[in-house]
């Protein structure tokens, strides 16, 4: 196995744990409540890991915390609540899947870095798979809707490109460096979930269970793995795996809430995996030394990585939460629009007695 392996893998694993979300969001958190969700799965999860490392932001490092935890969550987070709303899940799934190409543009204009032939080929495929897995031929496009799911998608690719070219402080690790992040946008978002929604959601044993499965796992060591990722890997290399949010989701509909999966949607499949091979193939750029950072991440030929996070769903039948990184964990927002339609061969598994929703992707 190639070295860089070793640190594609573990990367990997960051957007698909994002995808574990619809599932987690639709059968145990509390409904129709995202930016609530979004803040209690952020700010706990960065109050962990900061109780963890104590260590807290100095100097420059102040602005720059919260211009990043903006970026990759505080702003992304209600974007991505809107775009869920005013769009079907599988055309908001497919936006989210364009981030590796905003990386690779925002890569060239911020660090000076140009993604090689074979990422940027992949960045122009695994999208192509992610919408034949997900989206419906009857998909409406509301124009507020798409320019809310384009603005989350570009505050994510630019934070993280930003992630990389700042770096970290001297002597500080990935851990702190990912909790002042989470931090500052659980802290923006809380005001908006507090306006928006009013009172915080009443949290039952499952929602509580669903609540650490996404802070701890989905969110703190989610993210802590796709901010290695960025910091070690050419970035679009690493934007391209997020289209594993989406294609676990819709795996694990397949598997736990007996959603049927067609001949285009497997060929999807074979689609966004294949592009994210590829986007990995050959030895990635030597790393250029780093901007002003002496523990900052290294420049190598492709740009910076895109996250994820998480979205809301709408109606009567789904349940919402907003999610993390970036690379965009689109999978709380797909709706019952999905192209993946429920098989009659077997029961349906949910904590409640309605209908299960259809996952479109992650």
């Amino acid at each position: 196995m190639p070295r860089h392996w070793t640190d594609v893998l573990p990367t990997a694993a960051a957007p698909a744990t994002w995808g574990t979300t619809y599932l987690v969001t639709a059968e145990l958190l509390p409904a129709d409540r995202p930016l609530w969700s979004g803040a209690l799965r952020a700010l706990p999860a960065g109050l962990v890991l900061l109780a963890v490392t104590r260590r807290r932001p100095t100097g420059q490092w102040w602005w720059r915390s919260v211009t990043l935890g903006a970026l990759n969550i505080g702003a992304f987070f209600p974007l991505l609540f809107v775009a869920a709303y005013r769009l079907p899940g599988g055309t908001a799934a497919v936006l989210g899947a364009a981030q590796p190409l905003l990386v690779a543009a925002l890569g060239v204009a911020l660090l000076g870095e140009r993604p090689g032939r074979l990422p940027l080929l992949a960045a122009l495929t695994a999208p192509l798979g992610v919408a034949l897995v997900v989206l419906r031929p009857d998909a409406g496009l509301d124009p507020l809707g798409v320019a809310a799911g384009l603005a989350g998608t570009a505050a994510m690719a630019a934070g993280l490109v930003l992630t990389r070219r700042w770096g970290r402080p001297a002597g500080v690790g990935i851990l702190a460096a990912t909790s002042w992040q989470l931090v500052a946008g659980g802290l923006l978002i809380l005001p908006v979930a507090a306006a928006v929604e009013g009172a915080p959601p009443a949290l039952d044993t499952p929602a509580l269970l669903g609540y650490a499965w996404l802070g701890l796992v989905g969110t703190a060591l989610a993210y802590v793995l796709w901010f290695r990722g960025a910091a070690r890997l050419p970035a679009t290399r690493v934007s391209v795996l997020g289209a594993l949010s989406p294609l676990t989701a819709a795996a694990l509909g397949w598997l736990a809430l007996d959603q049927a999966l067609g001949p285009v949607q497997l060929a999807g499949f074979a689609i966004a995996v294949g592009a994210m091979v590829l986007g990995q193939a050959g030895r990635p750029g030597q790393p250029a030394s780093s901007r002003g950072n002496s523990t900052g991440p290294s420049s190598p030929s492709d740009s910076a990585p895109a996250g994820s996070s998480a979205a809301a769903a709408r109606g009567s039948t789904n349940r919402c939460a907003a999610a993390g990184p970036a690379a965009y964990d689109w999978s709380s927002s797909q709706r019952t629009s999905s192209t993946v339609q429920p098989s009659p061969a077997r029961p349906a598994i949910s904590r409640t007695s309605r209908t299960p929703t259809r996952v479109s992707s992650s």
